[in-house]
């Protein structure tokens, strides 16, 4: 597929995402409860990168190779807001101390970011060979949007069980301490994210390098996130509504770019319009969930508790590394 990325900037970009990771490592490598000022400044740095690489991206290849970044960027950054509620969910369930959760988060996108990469090259590859999928991308995008909808609708929220799950029940067999199995949880949680991601920015662009790096950023700064909205997720009451709109008119989006490819009188959507739905949608959705605050129901989790609402301490099971 075609790229704005020579070989050295493949190089380079991916040089840079290791040094970003690196440095998180070091900051992480002694456990700590993380401050909210710590939390903000980090979550500042992680927005100013994305948004200056983007200005360079303009400058350097043109509006639309710009607005395609920033709009990739803002999807997968909308998306990875109500993933973190799932992590939320996640981490309390196995009553993870709140001077582990910023490690176990950290080894999650690290593992997610090597298999994100998988997905991206796998899928350029497959929409360069065969249309179709572009198609399939999209009916994937649209259901899911609607199952988010029905869900939201209904007041379903997701429950985390983690004796459920296949990847924890392998660990425990195989032995594996607490932690780590943890950590597999939340690897294994983060690619079926990636089935909603990856194709909702090829939604946006064609380019590989692009959906890379608007995946990389929006991971990159999702540690630092999850502890700035772990007090403040609940009072987004209408986020799946929003998320489910963005999904679907994506989704659609793709199916229109199929039918385009196949029959020249198929309009496309420009991706400025696609920008101002989206902003268009997210606005929406926070004004209004901001002005009628949390949703009834159950409280999400805001910071390390078990399953029973309790708050872990220094004996959990995950505080073992």
């Amino acid at each position: 597929m075609d790229t704005i990325a020579s070989p050295t900037l493949w190089v380079i970009t991916i040089a840079a995402v290791v040094g970003l990771l690196a440095l998180d490592l070091l900051l992480t490598r002694k456990p700590h409860e993380v401050s909210m000022r710590e939390a903000i400044g980090w979550s500042a740095c992680y927005l100013a990168l994305p948004l200056a690489f983007g200005g360079y991206l303009w400058l350097g290849h043109g509006r639309e190779t710009g607005l395609e970044y920033y709009t990739g960027y803002l999807v997968e950054k909308s998306l990875s807001v109500d993933n973190l509620f799932v992590f939320m969910l996640l981490l309390a369930a196995f009553a993870v101390p709140a001077r582990l959760q910023q490690k176990v988060l950290l080894y999650g996108i690290v593992g997610a970011l090597i298999l994100r990469g998988a997905f991206i090259a796998l899928g350029a590859a497959a929409l360069e060979r065969w249309s179709v999928v572009f198609l399939v991308f999209g009916v994937i995008l649209a259901g899911t949007g609607i199952k988010l909808l029905r869900e939201t609708i209904t007041g379903h929220d997701p429950q985390v069980d983690p004796d459920r799950m296949w990847v924890v029940r392998l660990g425990r067999r195989l032995g594996l301490k607490p932690f780590a199995v943890v950590v597999a949880a939340v690897f294994m949680t983060d690619i079926v994210f990636a089935i909603d991601s990856v194709p909702a920015v090829y939604g946006i662009t064609g380019d590989p390098y692009l959906v890379f790096v608007t995946n990389a950023f929006a991971l990159l700064g999702l540690r630092a996130l999850y502890f700035v909205l772990a007090s403040v997720l609940a009072r987004l009451a209408h986020l799946g509504y929003g998320l489910a709109a963005i999904l679907v008119f994506i989704g659609a989006k793709l199916g229109l770019h199929w039918a385009h490819l196949h029959w020249s009188g198929v309009p496309e959507v420009p991706t400025w319009l696609s920008l101002v739905v989206i902003v268009g949608i997210l606005a929406v959705t926070v004004t209004t969930s901001l002005a009628t605050g949390p949703s009834p129901g159950p409280a999400r989790p805001v910071g390390p508790a078990s399953p029973d609402g309790r708050k872990a301490d220094q004996t959990s099971p995950a505080s073992r590394p």
